[in-house]
């Protein structure tokens, strides 16, 4: 009897000593990005990103980021890193729920509802419907109303998130996309969207 109670003590001192062993170890190390083959989901402020035939004249559209602005619309989520071209700004928009969608903004035209043939009060009852049926016509195309909800951003050259409303549409039968943006106090901001392959991104790391 006295064995079997110290067989007993024995293992549960054993067991106390291997608990206290496994929480003192520190968790495993992430593992480092692979730095010479970078993904577009990868991609951060400071990165330099080059894009195949996506430039002026079919070149490639080569920019440095300059700040990472991330998207929080209840589930769905997403992340933009911008920075200067030519005499422009370009935005690379990277998202999707089960695929990755790679889209970019490199269109120099400053665009309002008016030039989408859109009133606010449209905006206003296709938010309201949900209905992705629904529809407009701009540049020779048409646009299907895809999502309109509410949305948070935080920007990495910014200390505070900030909000706006936001209506999405996807081009019939084409790669194009129309943002439409709406924060309290400011005018309608309208993000014209091509839509890439992801292969057709590459992203060199900037220093940190």
């Amino acid at each position: 009897m006295l064995t079997f109670v110290t067989l007993v003590v024995l293992g549960l001192l054993l067991g106390t000593v291997l608990m206290q062993l496994f929480k003192r170890q520190p968790p495993p190390p992430t593992p480092a990005a692979d730095l010479a083959n970078l993904k577009v989901t990868d991609a951060r402020a400071g990165d330099a990103i080059s894009i195949s035939g996506a430039g002026d004249n079919y070149t490639d559209l080569d920019f440095t980021a300059d700040r990472l602005t991330n998207f929080d619309a209840g589930t769905r989520r997403w992340f933009e890193v911008s920075g200067p071209y030519l005499e422009r700004r370009v935005a690379l928009r990277v998202g999707g729920d089960e695929e990755v969608e790679v889209y970019l903004h490199s269109d120099a035209r400053k665009l309002t509802l008016e030039d989408l043939g859109l009133a606010e009060e449209e905006l206003a009852e296709m938010d309201e419907r949900q209905n992705t049926a629904d529809s407009f016509e701009f540049d020779g195309k048409v646009w299907l109303y895809r999502l309109s909800r509410e949305v948070r951003s935080s920007r990495s050259d910014q200390a505070v998130p900030t909000g706006f409303y936001y209506w999405e549409f996807l081009e019939q039968a084409g790669k194009g996309m129309i943002g439409i943006r709406k924060a309290e106090g400011e005018p309608f901001a309208v993000t014209l969207y091509l839509g890439i392959a992801p292969s057709d991104v590459t992203i060199y790391r900037g220093r940190s």
